[in-house]
């Protein structure tokens, strides 16, 4: 056996005699004399680490390197630390902790396992400061009373993750805060921000455009006529014209639409679109009010307010709502305030098919967007090249039938 001229401290062999960067295995005391391992630079800690593990084809040794970096900070561990711990090289250890990398099982378990043993965390900032792409984007979000916004937020959330993309969450509080939101997610070395709300209007987005600080700017859930953006959304004229056609199909004679609030540049078109259709069919514009933020309860007073006060053959027979959060408000006052019920006195149609709709309190007739879908899109749309308005998709959903109409 080769013997090498010692280095600056001795180790015990217990746990050398495989491993053929060490003196004879009989010996009492021993070093470790790989070049490479001398070569590197590390400190005296990791030095005894790697003595102690050296792994060709083996494990570090929980209790060995714990002990031996006792104290030292997990932040100060760096990839040419893990390297040497797992005896590979400095980019085989970037590539085990990227999800796609070419890289065997074998190996990235064994750079896992001493990247978890020594305390190391790949810094995702340093990273992306060499990549012209950082995986992290922004994603603003508004209106949590409505319960669609949960649905939506898993369901992005969900996809990107499993394509190795992270998310930035922004709650923008209300309207004047979406410019200083925007302006925040700038901010960041993010790849792209996401628009999921109602809180964007036409300056904002404009004031957004112009810093030129977003690689793309995507609206999702609504479609967008501004041509700095990307919008993903539902076919609201296709859903719509489906909902108004149900509805004439089923002999109701006098609709109420109640739409939620109204915005310029991203905005929904179903009130419209229903509208139109109904006055091309029976020669007459439905009624239609409005409730100033998608929520059951706000939804409940503005239902409340219509009906109160009418008699019977005064009251519309079916309430076509712009989307769930406002349906199930509207069943809840025709139910438990008006005493009435539905869909014998009143029938309603909702839109979105939020978790709530399919429960027996509700059993809401409505238009199931496919979420799942426009969220892979989505991820598509990160990772394509294009930035412009040819990435605009509007996709087609199901209209669920139910008991309330």
């Amino acid at each position: 056996m080769r013997w090498f001229q010692p280095l600056c401290y001795p180790l015990d062999t217990s746990f050398a005699p495989a491993c053929k960067h060490f003196l004879h295995a009989g010996a009492k005391k021993s070093w470790c004399t790989c070049k490479k391992h001398a070569s590197i630079g590390l400190p005296r800690e990791l030095r005894l680490s790697v003595a102690y593990g050296c792994m060709r084809n083996t494990t570090p040794n929980p209790d060995r390197i714990n002990a031996l970096t006792n104290g030292r900070p997990a932040s100060n561990v760096t990839a040419d630390d893990v390297a040497a711990a797992a005896d590979v090289s400095r980019w085989t250890v970037n590539r085990a902790f990227k999800k796609d990398a070419s890289i065997s099982p074998k190996t990235r378990s064994k750079v896992m396992a001493a990247a978890e043993l020594l305390g190391y965390v790949p810094d995702l900032h340093a990273s992306a400061l060499a990549s012209t792409r950082s995986n992290l984007v922004a994603l603003l979000i508004d209106d949590f009373a409505n319960p669609h916004k949960l649905v939506m937020l898993e369901r992005l959330t969900r996809a990107m993750r499993s394509r190795g993309w992270d998310t930035l969450l922004v709650n923008t509080l209300d309207r004047d805060d979406a410019g200083p939101a925007l302006q925040n997610a700038s901010q960041r070395r993010v790849d792209a921000t996401i628009l999921i709300g109602i809180q964007f209007d036409d300056d904002v987005l404009a004031a957004a455009y112009k810093a030129r600080r977003f690689k793309k700017l995507i609206i999702f859930a609504r479609s967008s006529d501004d041509p700095n953006t990307i919008s993903i959304s539902v076919d609201d004229e296709a859903a719509t014209r489906e909902i108004a056609q149900y509805v004439l199909d089923r002999g109701y004679k006098t609709p109420f639409y109640l739409a939620g609030p109204r915005t310029t540049s991203a905005h929904l078109k179903r009130k419209e679109t229903f509208c139109q259709i109904w006055h091309d069919n029976r020669a007459v514009t439905p009624e239609c009010d409005m409730v100033d933020t998608y929520d059951p309860i706000a939804s409940s007073e503005v239902v409340y307010a219509m009906l109160r006060d009418r008699t019977p053959d005064a009251r519309p027979d079916i309430i076509v709502c712009e989307n769930d959060a406002l349906a199930l408000g509207a069943i809840d006052t025709i139910r438990h305030r008006l005493g009435l019920s539905v869909p014998e006195d009143i029938a309603v149609i909702g839109f979105d098919d939020v978790p709530q709709a399919a429960t027996a309190n509700y059993d809401l007739t409505t238009y199931r967007q496919p979420i799942t879908e426009m969220a892979h899109y989505l991820v598509d749309v990160l990772e394509s090249t294009e930035d412009d308005t040819s990435l605009n998709k509007a996709f087609l959903g199901k209209l669920v039938i139910r008991n309330s109409a």
